[in-house]
């Protein structure tokens, strides 16, 4: 039965598309209606803090009350919270304070709602009788295409419509994602194993569920080393594309190449993604791991360094694109093969929060660094960082582990 995997990835898109309008949309109508950058930079500061602390503290919560009601539940929240934006502006009530409270409420939601969304793979895979290559595969794609889709879209539905009203479709956005999802996925199984018999008999509290998790997640070294690994690339990653690129671009190129290069990395990620999604359950995870991220990390940084002719720059983003897109779905085969049912949702949504939580430090490192000691400096720092901590794997026979296990159970937990 692919019904379910083929709604979800569909309420995906269209979540996903609506984030990326709500990314633009939300700062150009801070700027709009304030003029004040300070404030706009205030809307991240306020999504971000309440997204990382609710991926962190809603684990529980999705395990209790099951991945699937928790997305549906809270793409509706989202949509109402959203939705109050345009609805108070338009009727004269919307003070900044009460905006950054609205957002900082859409935040609250997402975090949850987007690690309960990823909790279901388990459940569609089985469902599907898919590998969990195919599905984290697909669903790379989407949020690849989806997010190059959603920046195209915010562009021209803020110069169609304005701002405002480019809100109200990411509203409706969430409304729709929430309908899809609750119509094909009606029916999926809770769970792929039993909870533990003493859990059943008498129910765990909330902050021993929490520490669970917690305690899960430390004594895995593959898992732990693999949100200390997102964390520390997510963060330069932010550096890269907040402030090294626009500096680079301001110095050698202009804002179209700028915006050219980023769709070249992007497009072949997808497709790096689709291709995974036909292959990956065929390829040993460790070498194709080293490889893809030896070929996506310090060449990009490298050539934008040391002045490399226009032409390189792309055909190493295109092929550093296209290895990106192999990553994920095998970091998220890797999840979710070692975790149990039972802390499914506490464990991701953790891993999910280290991967979130050093973002907003990217723009202040890159920053710091161009400002300290130049571009070619800052960029050559970066690159060789990145190196070190994806590569850190090769030195390391722990992740080896990362390698696809037999089919009779879960994979114990290494101490």
């Amino acid at each position: 039965m692919k019904l379910p995997l083929y709604g979800w990835l569909a309420a995906e898109t269209i979540s996903l598309v609506g984030t990326r309008i709500s990314m633009l949309a939300l700062p150009w109508f801070v700027l709009e209606t304030t003029g004040s950058p300070a404030k706009a930079g205030l809307i991240a500061l306020f999504e971000m803090t309440p997204l990382v602390l609710s991926k962190i503290f809603g684990g529980p919560v999705i395990d209790r009350i099951g991945p699937r009601r928790v997305a549906i539940a809270c793409d509706l929240g989202s949509a109402v919270v959203v939705g109050l934006i345009p609805l108070l502006y338009a009727a004269g009530l919307l003070h900044f304070p009460i905006l950054l409270l609205l957002v900082a409420m859409a935040g609250a939601l997402r975090g949850p709602g987007d690690s309960a969304k990823s909790s279901m793979i388990p459940q569609l895979v089985e469902a599907a009788g898919v590998p969990t290559e195919r599905a984290t595969g697909l669903h790379s794609f989407v949020e690849r295409t989806a997010s190059m889709l959603g920046a195209a879209a915010a562009g021209l539905l803020i110069g169609l419509v304005g701002a405002t009203d480019a809100i109200v479709i990411d509203a409706a956005s969430f409304a729709l994602g929430a309908l899809v999802l609750a119509t094909t996925t009606a029916g999926l199984t809770r769970a792929r194993g039993p909870e533990p018999a003493e859990q059943v008999a008498r129910p765990t509290p909330y902050r021993a569920q929490l520490a669970e998790g917690w305690h899960f997640l430390r004594r895995d070294r593959v898992l732990l080393g693999i949100a200390f690994m997102v964390a520390l690339t997510n963060l330069i990653d932010l550096a890269w594309s907040s402030v090294l690129m626009p500096v680079w671009g301001q110095q050698h190129a202009g804002p179209e190449t700028i915006g050219l290069l980023f769709a070249t990395f992007s497009g072949f990620s997808a497709l790096g993604s689709a291709v995974a999604a036909a292959l990956g359950d065929r390829m040993r995870r460790y070498p194709t791991y080293l490889v893809c991220f030896l070929i996506t990390g310090i060449p990009r940084f490298l050539v934008l360094a040391f002045g490399a002719p226009l032409w390189v720059v792309f055909v190493v983003f295109a092929i550093g694109g296209t290895s990106s897109g192999f990553i994920n779905p095998i970091l998220g085969a890797i999840q979710f093969e070692r975790i149990p049912a039972h802390v499914l949702g506490r464990v991701m949504s953790l891993i999910s929060a280290f991967a979130w939580g050093l973002m907003p430090l990217g723009g202040l490192l890159g920053g710091s660094l161009v400002s300290a000691f130049g571009l070619t400096t800052a960029l050559v720092v970066c690159g060789i960082a990145y190196f070190v901590v994806t590569m850190f794997p090769a030195i390391d026979p722990t992740w080896k582990q990362i390698e696809r296990q037999p089919e009779e159970g879960p994979v114990p937990v290494r101490t």
